[in-house]
């Protein structure tokens, strides 16, 4: 694992008890129905066996094995073994479920057979990882003929006047309340990995030199969030 990778495993394993009440602090509750939305994108139907990519906590995890249903199979993976932890702790409510594995895995080397998932889901994960393309490459090669990838992450919007909202936003709002739940220091990567991190346009490119098709990019938010939705032909 490079140091870069490693610093980013550091702060998920820190912040994992706090991670689920920090998300709906800075998305007033938002970012269930977005992650939903992004369960839909995936094209998720009863039956599949679907994986969730850098699945933290869990949430969206729970959503995909809501959507595949019982019949179907679920795997969270993720490189933070306390996020792992926080996401077999999960209460499941009482939605007809999908068994779920959660196992920890390095993005770009996954442990899993080629073409074994029928539909993935990312969600705020790719920022994360220290090589974007080859996330992409592997969730290319693990993902099944005619199967949808859904990844939804924070996104550079491209009006001036958005991109002053987001800096506050993150100024403001995420920096502050961060400090409230001790965790200052891990949430200011938000904004250099922002930076790092492909706009729109530049990851439908990317996703179809990898191979993908039907590749689309939509924003949310006015543009601070954006769902990239590609299917390998």
């Amino acid at each position: 694992m490079t140091a870069s990778a490693d610093r980013v495993q550091g702060i998920f394993n820190r912040i994992a008890p706090v991670y689920d009440d920090l998300n709906d602090w800075l998305s007033l509750g938002l970012h269930r129905v977005w992650k939903q939305m992004t369960v839909k994108w995936s094209g998720a139907k009863p039956g599949d066996r679907a994986l969730d990519l850098c699945c933290g906590s869990g949430d969206l995890a729970l959503r995909l094995a809501a959507a595949v249903g019982p019949g179907g199979q679920v795997v969270g993976a993720d490189f933070s073994a306390q996020m792992l932890d926080r996401a077999r702790e999960r209460p499941q409510g009482f939605r007809p479920l999908a068994p779920i594995a959660w196992v920890e895995a390095d993005a770009l080397n996954l442990p899993f057979a080629d073409q074994e998932f029928d539909c993935a889901t990312v969600g705020y994960g790719l920022r994360n990882v220290t090589d974007f393309d080859q996330a992409l490459r592997e969730l290319y090669r693990v993902l099944k003929p005619g199967a949808t990838l859904a990844a939804l992450d924070f996104h550079r919007p491209d009006s001036a006047i958005a991109q002053q909202f987001q800096q506050l936003y993150l100024d403001r709002l995420v920096v502050p309340v961060a400090q409230q739940f001790g965790a200052t220091a891990e949430y200011e990567y938000i904004l250099p990995s922002l930076q790092r991190f492909p706009v729109g346009r530049e990851q439908v490119q990317r996703a179809q030199a990898i191979g993908f098709r039907s590749v689309r990019h939509y924003p949310l938010v006015g543009g601070l969030m954006g769902v990239l939705v590609a299917t390998k032909p």
